[in-house]
C-alpha cells in the first residue's frame, strides 16, 4: 500500500504520454514503437536501479506500465487482417524482448 501513490502517479503520467503519441501519430506502428521503447527502458531500469523500490514502482510499474499497453495491442490485432496481425504480434514480442535484453546490458 505504501507504494500505491508512486504507481498511480507514474501510471497517470505514462498513460498521458502514450495517449498524446497515439493521438499525434494514429498508427499501429506507434504502439509497436511505444512497446519496444518501454521494454528497453524497463530492462534498463531493472538492472540499473535494482534496489530502489520507489523508483521501480514509479517508473517501472507506473510510468512504463501506463506507457506500454497490451490493451491497445489487442484491439489493433483484432482490427487488422490476419497477416498483419501475425507480423505485428511477432514484431512486438520479438523486438520487445530484444529491447529489454539490450536495456539490461
Amino acid at each position: 500500500m505504501r507504494l500505491l501513490p508512486w504507481v498511480a502517479a507514474g501510471g497517470a503520467l505514462g498513460a498521458l504520454l502514450r495517449d498524446a503519441l497515439v493521438q499525434a501519430y494514429p498508427h499501429l506502428v506507434t504502439t509497436l514503437v511505444i512497446n519496444v521503447v518501454g521494454s528497453f527502458l524497463l530492462g534498463l531500469l531493472l538492472v540499473r536501479h535494482r534496489d530502489d523500490e520507489r523508483l521501480r514502482a514509479f517508473v517501472g510499474t507506473g510510468v512504463l506500465g501506463g506507457f506500454t499497453t497490451w490493451s491497445a495491442l489487442a484491439v489493433q490485432v483484432v482490427d487488422a487482417s490476419t497477416a498483419v496481425a501475425v507480423v505485428y504480434l511477432a514484431l512486438t514480442l520479438g523486438l520487445g524482448l530484444a529491447a529489454a535484453r539490450v536495456g539490461e546490458r
